[in-house]
């Protein structure tokens, strides 16, 4: 993506490849947080089921 913006405007294409490099960095972070969150959810369902 980064190739073709770079031949187009290369100011743009610099501040694209910092924004994609962040995401990068960030992505298993936020992986891990939906994880926990989705089994989070399940123990708390299980819990209303089992109690009722």
């Amino acid at each position: 993506m980064t190739d073709r913006i770079e031949k187009l405007d290369p100011a743009l294409a610099s501040n694209v490849r910092k924004v994609l490099e962040v995401n990068k960095a960030e992505r298993h972070i936020r992986g891990g947080l939906a994880t926990k969150e989705k089994y989070m959810h399940i123990m708390q369902n299980g819990r209303k089921q089992n109690n009722s």
